[in-house]
């Protein structure tokens, strides 16, 4: 489909490769101009200082690359784990976002252990987002949800609780198509449910057998149709390249340690290259 308004592209360039020097020389190659930074050079980008993230800022403006969000693990914690210092975390997260030219935090509503009803554990999960939001506010920044498997919002039910409670401009929608094909959640009704609350989205796509990640408009995401209906809708915002077609460096810590890594990290250039592909054919071709 040919977008009707200009969108921006993005992606995950630790896919790429740990480097970070590597990982802008992709972008550029790609013509991609933004990245939702996450891996640095071997670390989560919410590990520097801010001194460090002062240092990782000047690279990227000397290579020309923005940056659309920080791809952070900010409530990737159980809701039973400690939180105080998960909201020093944050708060930390929020100055690293200042610094990098950001005003977007990708961000979670806590795992909920496993057998376990959500539902008893949501006054809970309200009471943290509802400090997260607020030190967002005194921040100026968005906090950006992301449906993920196994935290409270991992279902669009779940998420549209969250979004008609606590929605506004520090707090919005990251649409993951994957992530909800991985939870059996049809990526349509979602869509219907979350579409005024999206703000940011997420591309990658999976099989609703198995929730094998494939490039997009190859799984069972609808990504196409969607992406047609948010651009019917205006949508203006970022698409963000999460490609997760091999396991790179760091990707058994991302998702709850529930995966091994079984390809090389150099392998990730050419997942990142292909993945890149498949969103321009979609773009580039009306949907049936």
């Amino acid at each position: 489909m040919e977008m009707k308004f200009r969108i921006t592209l993005s992606g995950f360039a630790d896919e790429i490769a740990p480097e970070l020097d590597t990982q802008l020389r992709v972008l550029k190659d790609c013509g991609i101009a933004q990245m939702e930074i996450r891996g640095v050079d071997g670390k989560n980008i919410t590990e520097y200082s801010l001194e460090e993230t002062a240092e990782i800022a000047h690279r990227l403006q000397k290579a020309g690359i923005g940056v659309s969000a920080v791809g952070s693990p900010i409530g990737k914690i159980s809701i039973t784990d400690e939180f105080a210092p998960h909201l020093e975390r944050l708060r930390h997260v929020v100055e690293q976002a200042k610094i990098l030219g950001t005003d977007k935090i990708r961000m979670f509503s806590f795992y909920i252990p496993e057998g376990s009803d959500p539902a008893s554990y949501r006054d809970e999960v309200f009471l943290r987002l509802r400090a997260m939001i607020d030190c967002a506010r005194e921040g100026n920044v968005v906090l950006l949800h992301e449906n993920e498997k196994g935290i409270y919002g991992d279902i669009a039910p779940r998420c549209l609780d969250l979004f008609e409670e606590l929605s506004g401009p520090h707090f919005r929608c990251t649409f993951d198509f994957a992530n909800f094909v991985q939870c059996h959640q049809d990526t349509i009704e979602a869509f219907e449910m979350l579409a005024p609350y999206i703000a940011y989205v997420h591309i990658k796509d999976a099989v609703w057998e198995g929730g094998r990640v494939v490039p997009a408009g190859e799984g069972d995401g609808h990504v196409a149709e969607l992406l047609s209906r948010l651009d019917s809708r205006g949508y203006a915002g970022t698409l963000s390249l999460e490609p997760h077609l091999v396991d790179f460096s760091g990707l058994a810590a991302l998702e709850n340690g529930h995966r091994e890594e079984k390809e090389e990290a150099s392998k990730g250039e050419a997942a990142f290259r292909l993945a890149f592909s498949a969103l321009k054919k979609l773009l580039e071709v009306e949907p049936e």
